[in-house]
């Protein structure tokens, strides 16, 4: 037709489009399909929309679309490396099209958000993370590789699933997965010279294992665990900003000790040992509640080795609300995809014991979630200090209108790996975590807080990317582990921005 239309048009028609998709996951197809048909539409549309369009591209909307990948996939994206291809990773790692490759993101898919192992179905993941790199942080999409390893799952019913993409086989592990691993990751840094690698929804042991194995022998980092971490630290930040108290007097109760769990009590711990703090009693600060109970010392002999720094003496306890009694917390962080374990017992006892209980439901997606938005402040009569893993509604109670802020890890992976990228970061350091922490929460602004809300608006997310890409730039100067020394204005220059 004769007719040339705007990117601004062309953007306002695929909104209509979006509108009359009957539900979120039918927004999810719409949004892959157009990514394949148009690339540079896609990544306007969504880079002007971020915060309306983040929940259909990723959390909480991407849970479902992994749990039904194969009825839903038309055009496979990304890299599958099998197991059964030891041997001749190189070669498939050599037939990627392009030369120039800066974030891969790489998940065995064994546990995906709080959904558990959904093997290849998890490659929505890496697809989903990369677009938020790309919308939030400005790498360019022909720089980006989500790729997936098959080593099987161990889901009988996606080995039953006539449409399941993958091996249809048990788990590998041991050494033949280590020795996988590794000729996967080489043959990345080899190829691709100077990658970040993000390790994504790994299971816990493996996910610690390979983070322990590899972060100061190549450039990477572990969303799951580092991540989440630094996203919450930001969020306590805030808390205690608004609190008008110190970070040192605050108690932490987690509900779950997994990855993310011990990830944020490992970044709490480093932050109070930065401001003067003895790692033990910085340790004594943390306290962890996992499916057997309180995690303490007369369980050690049974207690992942993640967990044991957080073992401390006391007689065990089982029942959550109990430990909130017994240990009186300032906070507690639910890290547990068990829905509802912050119920009204827990919350009301929160604030009986304090006057502005932080609470952090961060569980993904929605229906994991340890309590929801309008419970904690409905339940608290608006004096909770909320952050959660997925997004809710505003709430209004007693006519004040709250703004539950998401700790999304898209206001920290985005500015990590666009740090790392540009100022070529041998490696991401526990220290830059922290500093990326400080920098998320400095960007919250004071009507942020005053309608609750810990993190800054999501539409100021490309500046939240740069001011942390910057910060862990200058890192890594000091640290010695930066190839360049850059600036501000050269990570502007970097970034990607989607135009014809």
């Amino acid at each position: 037709p004769p007719a040339c239309f705007t990117s601004d048009q062309e953007c306002k028609r695929m909104k209509a489009l979006l509108s009359v998709c009957p539900t979120d996951l039918d927004k999810y197809i719409f949004l892959m399909d157009l990514q394949d048909r148009d690339n540079i539409l896609f990544y306007q549309l969504i880079s002007a929309n971020i915060d309306n369009m983040m929940p259909w591209i990723y959390t909480p909307t991407v849970g479902e679309a992994c749990q039904k990948y194969g009825q839903i996939i038309r055009q496979p994206k990304g890299m599958y490396i099998s197991i059964k291809s030891r041997g001749s990773v190189k070669q498939i790692i050599d037939n990627w099209p392009g030369d120039n490759v800066d974030v891969v993101v790489l998940t065995d898919g064994e546990r995906i958000l709080g959904l558990g192992d959904l093997g290849v179905y998890g490659m929505g993941i890496p697809v989903g993370k990369l677009n938020l790199y790309t919308a939030c942080g400005g790498i360019h999409p022909d720089r980006c590789i989500p790729l997936t390893i098959d080593v099987g799952t161990n889901t009988q019913s996606l080995i039953d699933d006539e449409f399941y993409t993958g091996l249809k086989q048990a788990r590998v592990r041991g050494g033949e997965y280590d020795a996988f691993c590794e000729e996967v990751l080489m043959g990345l840094v080899e190829r691709f010279p100077g990658v970040m690698i993000q390790f994504e929804d790994f299971g816990n042991t493996t996910a610690f294992d390979l983070l322990n194995r590899y972060r100061t022998k190549i450039c990477t980092f572990n969303d799951d665990i580092q991540g989440t971490a630094a996203v919450s630290l930001a969020g306590i930040f805030s808390a205690v900003r608004v609190k008008g108290t110190h970070f040192k007097d605050e108690l932490f109760l987690f509900g779950g000790a997994g990855e993310a769990g011990t990830g944020i009590a490992d970044l709490i711990v480093a932050q109070l040992v930065a401001e003067g703090m003895s790692k033990e009693d910085a340790q004594k600060k943390c306290w962890l509640f996992d499916s057997k109970g309180l995690v303490v010392k007369s369980r050690l002999a049974q207690l992942q080795h993640h967990k044991i720094p957080f073992a401390h003496e006391h007689e065990e306890v089982r029942d959550f609300l109990d430990c909130v009694k017994i240990l009186k917390p300032t906070a507690i962080i639910g890290v547990s995809t068990v829905a509802k374990m912050f119920n009204k017992g827990v919350v009301e006892e929160m604030c009986k014991l304090n006057n502005r209980p932080i609470i952090f439901p961060l569980s993904n997606p929605t229906s994991k979630a340890e309590c929801t938005a309008e419970e904690a402040f409905t339940w608290t009569k608006g004096k909770v200090l909320f952050a959660s893993g997925s997004p809710f509604d505003p709430v209004t109670v007693d006519g004040k209108l709250h703004v539950p802020g998401q700790g999304n890890n898209a206001y920290i992976f985005p500015g990590v790996g666009l740090g790392a990228v540009v100022a070529g970061l041998k490696h991401i350091t526990d220290d830059m975590l922290r500093i990326s922490a400080r920098a998320l929460a400095d960007m919250t602004s004071e009507e942020d807080l005053a309608s609750s809300c810990l993190y800054p608006a999501l539409s100021r997310i490309r500046e939240v990317s740069i001011n942390i890409a910057t910060q862990i730039a200058e890192e890594g100067h000091k640290e010695g582990l930066a190839a360049r020394q850059v600036t501000r204005s050269d990570i502007e220059e970097y970034m990607y921005q989607p135009s014809r």
